[in-house]
Parts: C-alpha cells; structure tokens; sequence
C-alpha cells in the first residue's frame, strides 16, 4: 500500500463494458458504479469501492446479510484506541503511543433466513445479483434473486444511505418478496459490536489489529428500537449506536426486539405468499464523545433516529438527492471521448465529498471511511490533494478540516518544543494531532508537512475572502508554521537561508539538505506569515508576533536556498542529488516494486531514484518561481528517475506533463489516478480507498488540462486538451463567484470559453493573456500549441500503461 505515507505505505444510460485492470466486472456508466455477480476472491475490494459514508462516519459496502464478507467494517470519524509504538531502539522524542481507528458496532447487518437457510449466495442458486453505487441518489442499491437449497425462490433489493442532511443517520430500506408460495422467512436486524479484525498482516503499511477494543456501557431495547453503548479501553471514547425499524408485512407476522452487551437483535417472521413482500427500513444514528456520559450519548442517538423516523426514508431519499444535484452542478467535471475515465472521476470525486461533507471538526484520513489501512490516519496529503477540490468545490468543507488542524496546535507546539524548535509542528500521521509515526527520517523529519498546512490555509483564504477564517484560524496556522521554519532554518555566511536534515515528499531520498520543495514552500509559508499579521494585526498581537519577527521571516523568505545544477542545467532535488549515483533501473526486476519492500532503504536513500514526485510538485504549487524552460528541463530529468511506488506521484506528473507539452502522458497518467482503485493498479483496494489520489483526479482535470492555477492569489487558466478528449468542461469557485471553463476541439482547432455562473464579475486569465467577465455572457479564446517541449523518458520498466479509450 504505497501513497506517500512513508514505510507505512489512488448521460443517464450507459452499456455494459468492464475495466480492463486487475479488477473487472464494472460497468461503466456516467454516473453509476455498477457490478453484476458475485466475485468471492473480490469481496473486499467491492466493500470499499460501495463504501457510503458522510465524513462524520462510514459504511463499507458490505451486503445486509452479512455473509460473504471480508471487512464489514463501520468507522467514526475521529473515533481511535490507543495502542503501544514499539521501537527497536528507543530514542528521545520518539512516539511511545500510536491510535487506530475503530471498527465500530456494526448496524448494516439484517440477516436473512428463507425456510431454514440462510440466505447465503455461495450455497443454494444465484439467478442474478446487482449492485451499485449511485452517484447522484448518493446510495448502495442491489436487487438478488436467489433461491435457497430448499428449493424456495426470493427477490432481495436494498437501498442503503448515510446522509448529508443529518449528520448522525443512515437508513436501509430492505424489502423481501417471495417468488414461490408460502414461503416462510426470517430478518434478524442487529447490532453488533467487536466482529473479529482481518488476520494481522506482515506488511508494515497495514494497519495494527485490534482484539475486541470495546468495552460494553450499557444496552437497552424496546418496541422497535436497540440501543448499545461502549468505551475503548484505552483512549476512554464512548461511543453510542441506535437502531429504530418501520415494517410493511403480512398478517400474522411477529416481531420481538433484545439487547445484550455486545449485541442487539430485532427479529421479525412471516409467511409470504407468492408475489407478496416483507418491507423493513432500518434507521441508525451514530454519536460519540469523549466528554459526554453514556445516557447523554444513549439520548443523542435516540433522538436522532426520532428525527429519522419523522422525516421517513422518502424524504430522507429527497434531501439525499438534493444535496447531490447541488454538488454536481458547481462542481462537476464533464468531458468527451473516454466514458470509462468519465465515470473514474466522477466516483473520485463522490468519494472525496463522502470523506469530508460533514467531516466537523475532525480530520481528513487519508483512507476516507472506507477501511482501516494506515490505521485511520490524517497525512499531509490531505491538505494538498484532497482539499485543492474542496477548496474550489465545497469550501465549507475544505474550512473544517483546516479548523481540525487549527483545533490541534495544542499538540503540535508541544511537538516542536519536544524537538527544540518554536512554533509547531504537525505530525506526519494521526488522528488526534499527536505524531504517531514511529520511522522518524520519514516522519518527524518529513517538515514539509507544516508548508502543506500553510499552503492549503492561504489558498483557502485567497479562493474564498473568508475575512473571518482568516482572522482567526488562518493567521494562526500561518502564523505558527512560519516560526518552525525561522527556528528550523539558519542563515549561512554568505546571507543564505538554508534548512538541513529533513525529507521532502520523496521518502525515497531522506534527511537532505536544502530540500528544493521544503525551502521554496517554507519561502511562501513565511511570506503569507507575514502578510497575513500585517493584514491582522490584533490578531498578530494576541499571537504575540513582533515586528521584528515578521521582518526576520521576510528575511528568510528572500535568502531562501534553491539548489540548482549549473552543469546540467537543472534544478537539484536537495543539495548534492545530482552528483548522486544511479539507480539500475535495467537490472530491477519488475517484481521488485515497490522498492521499499525489497531493498535495505541505506541503498535507497543513496541513489538518483524518486518514490514520488518531490521537485515536480514545487514546480506545480510554486510555478510562478520557474521559468516555462526551467520546467521543461527539471520535468524531463526527474520524469527518467521517479518510479511512482506512491501512488500520490502521478497526479502531480499528469498536471506538470500537460503544462510542459507531454498531453498524451498526461492523459496516460490521469488513467493510471482515477484508475488507482477502480483498477486496483496498487493492489490494495482492500484495505480501502486512497482518498488523495481520487482528489488527484480532480486535479489532473482542472490544473493539468484546465491548467487552473492560483500564485500569489490570483487565478489563471492555460487549458490544453489530449487527443483523446473533444470537449472538458468544469466548474470553479472564486472569491464569490462561480466560473465555467469550457474547452472545445472543433475542426482541429483549440478554445476555450470562459463563463460566469454566478457572481457580477471576475477577472482572470488565458494563457497570459487577461480576461474579464461580465454577466453570464462567455468569453471564447483560442488555444495557442504547446512550444519548447522536450523528449522525456522513464526508469525501464516504470512507463505509465497507454491509455486507450473506453467506449
């Protein structure tokens, strides 16, 4: 599982044609993800790509029945254990704790039994079997006939959701009809805690395995209603589950409801005749707290399935709806000629909404809710792939997830001062805002992950004039990243400013010096420091910031160290990188990626070779620093050395490809992001979605053929399509307004469109050249051919998989 989280490491109608990956069976339709058939070797992956969640908490796609199964796995967003970091040798300032995410009392469960069987669809016969995941309904919907080994015949559908509009809710609507007379069934609706983990695993990516974390409070049912409540044992979270029930069935049918400490049960029974049906909608709330007693919680979650049932599922189906056709229609990205990597976006996207919507007050993981891999945890890539969407899409959203950073400063200037430095710094991985990576060259020493939290809050601010975040939160972000680096950094002789011994986003080149992407990002987080406290000043004064201070971070920025290669004409990845020995490319075996797992990192760490994009990213996020030839250069050089054993690396190649020319690698690699989980390109889907990537996706769209970018606070576009693609159409948020960027191929030649959606006017740009908009009238420019492009070329064996159109 490698995406960059260092040694702990993706029209209404539509036909039939599958994926060709390592993963087949899903129709591609715009704006459906749907599989036929029962996969046993691919359970896994189908119960995280179906995952429905709302960003406050998850649900795999696990079937109702609860069998077969791999990880039917409910998480809380926020909700961990504690659980002891070992350490082969113990060091100060190393991590003693780590948290992992919980898999939560399981409500998805409604067992069914046709006559004495269990409805199982590996025993009996499967005449058909159908899920899908609904992108603009924002439900799972499966319809099965099975008949059981006693000869009796069913139909099952199902309709599942977890709302946006309420946070705590979800709700089945589960109906049975019987295909043969009198058929006799039971439902056993429940809810179940401590279901047993996946096996531990060897590889040390994955995430801890928790033995039965939680410890039953109480327990309580009556009428249709259960509710159990429970504590981790360590880290003292209570948490509270609810489960409420409305039936439609036959005439003598029988209910009864129990609870016990770790499990709660609501039987129902009938007797069907043929063509009649058994309906039950099953609503949950979820709710926990790591201050509120159990009655306090037992009474939030009964509340809000009170609410559920008011509401009832129709008009909870209505909001979940609206909710989706509002998102959609400022955030959507259109294009023709290749329908399968149409409908990959699109699910990227839906997950990257799912992880986040009502987020609250918690962090983004870089697994969303889809699984327990890489223990639940918050990296950098958060704030630099996933919020970019956000940011010009669902701001609201992009602003929680900075205000969860904001809430945990608390831990993060204790960090610093731990490692003798001001200010904070954020942890490489967490849940809570404590540092729990236990491998410091790729954790503690990985800096950068402050400038991604700058650069995400200033971005932030730029895109929206949010006077009030900026006020608060953002200039207090800004404002205690910026004294990292002051303390962190030191001014040579000569009057440079240079930053020693830290890893950049290439873990495969750790503890360098002059990290080129740490000192250029850590350039523009002390510039916006200080032009944030300039522009705050009674902010800047509770923060105790001096006017000297704010001079010395200026200082710094202007001093900043950028190594560069005089000899060969490019941009060094840290100081001394390019006078660095090769890596024998010819001589690895395919079989031996991703390295980290096959060879000794002192060996890695020696070599010209790059696990992700490192320099290329600093040309993405600070482009204005480089020229159009720098970048053709340092893209071509590093292009030959990255072998993309992160999966995070080939959406920022895919954004710097189309900018400098290569369109059609740029289209290979867009293929190979919004794939990354569809196509299970990494191999782990299992262990759930890789969040930044599918924000990746987002990206390669709207910065790599859009060619969106926002230096210096403003924003400006240089589209360019591939070949493949005719038309791209997408839609941004900016300081207001909403703008739709539509580029056309007509007749072999390029333009571009550029409207107002809503806002009175804006100002922008087209390949340099200025645009002002008016009015809903657009603004058409043609599209000038790319000039000064380069051959590139890639490690043996390592090149992107030519991507041809699905149609």
């Amino acid at each position: 599982m490698t995406n960059g989280h260092g040694q702990h490491d993706a029209a209404e109608s539509g036909d039939s044609t599958t994926y060709a990956g390592s993963r087949r069976g899903y129709a591609i339709h715009p704006w459906r993800l749907t599989r036929s058939g029962l996969m046993p070797d691919e359970v896994a992956a189908s119960e995280t790509l179906f995952t429905l969640s709302n960003g406050h908490f998850g649900m795999r796609g696990s079937l109702e029945e609860g069998e077969p199964r791999a990880v039917p796995g409910t998480y809380i967003n926020g909700f961990y254990e504690e659980r002891p970091l070992p350490h082969a040798e113990s060091g100060y300032g190393f991590p003693e704790s780590g948290e992992t995410v919980v898999n939560v009392t399981d409500g998805k469960l409604i067992r069914l039994f046709v006559g004495d069987s269990p409805f199982d669809l590996r025993y009996g016969t499967t005449r058909s079997h159908e899920r899908t995941l609904d992108l603009r309904s924002g439900t799972l919907d499966r319809s099965t006939e099975w008949t059981s080994p006693n000869g009796q015949s069913v139909r099952v559908t199902s309709r599942r959701l977890v709302s946006f509009a309420h946070r705590s809710l979800a709700a089945i609507h589960y109906e049975v009809e019987a295909l043969d007379d009198n058929v006799y069934v039971a439902l056993y609706s429940d809810l179940l805690a401590n279901e047993q983990n996946a096996a531990p695993s060897s590889d040390p990516r994955d995430a801890a395995v928790l033995d039965r974390p939680l410890k039953a409070e109480a327990s309580g049912a009556r009428d249709h209603q259960a509710v159990l409540v429970h504590r981790t044992r360590r880290s003292k979270l209570r948490m509270a589950v609810g489960m409420d029930h409305v039936l439609e069935v036959p005439q003598g049918a029988q209910t009864t409801i129990e609870a016990d400490k770790d499990l709660a049960r609501y039987t129902v029974t009938a007797q069907l005749p043929k063509g009649s049906k058994l309906t039950m909608v099953k609503y949950l709330a979820y709710g926990w707290s790591h201050r509120r007693s159990g009655p306090a919680l037992r009474d939030q979650v009964e509340a809000a399935l009170a609410v559920g049932k008011l509401i009832g599922w129709d008009e909870l189906a209505a909001k979940q709806r609206a909710y989706l056709d509002d998102f959609w229609q400022h955030s959507d990205v259109e294009f023709d000629g290749d329908p399968g990597l149409q409908q990959a976006v699109r699910v990227s996207m839906f997950h990257v909404l799912q992880c986040s919507a009502r987020a609250e007050g918690q962090g983004l993981g870089a697994k969303g809710l889809s699984g327990i891999g890489y223990d639940g945890h918050t990296f950098w890539d958060a704030d630099l792939f996933a919020l970019p969407m956000l940011t010009y899409t669902m701001p609201q959203a992009a602003r929680d997830h900075l205000v969860w950073r904001r809430d945990t400063l608390p831990q993060a200037r204790e960090r610093a001062t731990e490692l003798g430095l001001r200010g904070a710094a954020f942890p490489w991985r967490t849940i809570t805002g404590k540092e729990c990576s236990g491998y410091w060259p790729a954790g503690t020493a990985a800096f950068h992950v402050n400038s991604a939290v700058a650069d995400a809050t200033a971005r932030y601010v730029a895109a929206t004039g949010d006077t009030e975040f900026d006020r608060g939160p953002g200039t207090e972000l800004l404002t205690e990243t910026a004294r990292l680096w002051a303390s962190l950094g030191h001014f040579n002789t000569d009057g440079s400013f240079h930053i020693d011994g830290v890893t950049g986003p290439d873990e495969y080149t750790a503890i360098v010096d002059d990290n080129l992407y740490t000192n250029v990002m850590a350039q523009a987080n002390l510039a916006a420091a200080a032009a944030a406290c300039e522009r705050n000043p009674e902010s800047a004064n509770a923060l105790q910031v001096t006017a000297d201070e704010i001079a010395g971070w200026r200082r710094a920025a202007t001093a900043m160290a950028i190594p560069y290669d005089d000899e060969l004409q490019v941009h060094a990845q840290s100081e001394g990188f390019t006078r660095r020995d090769e890596w024998d490319f010819e001589g690895t075996s395919p079989d031996f990626y991703p390295l980290l797992l096959n060879y000794p990192y002192f060996q890695i760490y020696r070599k010209q070779v790059i696990k992700q994009a490192d320099l290329v990213l600093a040309m993405q996020l600070r482009g204005d620093l480089f020229s159009a030839q720098e970048k053709a250069r340092n893209f071509a050089y590093y292009e030959a050395r990255t072998v993309r054993d992160s999966s995070l690396s080939a959406a920022t190649q895919a954004v710097l490809a189309a900018e400098t020319g290569h369109l059609e690698l740029a289209y290979d690699y867009w293929a190979e992001v919004a794939l990354v989980d569809l196509g299970d390109l990494h191999g782990n889907v299992d262990d759930g979605l890789h969040i930044a990537s599918m924000g990746g996706s987002w990206q390669v769209a709207v910065s790599g053929f859009g060619g969106m970018r926002d230096h210096g606070g403003q924003i400006s576009f240089a589209p360019r399509l591939p070949e493949a693609l005719t038309r791209l159409r997408f839609r941004v948020r900016w300081d207001g307004c909403v703008v739709e960027v539509d580029v056309r191929r007509e007749d072999g030649e390029e333009s571009a469109a550029y409207r107002l959606v809503e806002g009175e006017s804006m100002h922008t740009s087209h390949h340099g050249e200025p645009v002002d908009l008016v009015g809903t009238e657009p603004v058409r420019h043609s599209i000038p051919a790319p000039t000064g492009v380069l051959p590139v070329t890639h490690p043996a064996g390592r090149e992107p998989t030519r991507r041809v159109p699905q149609v």
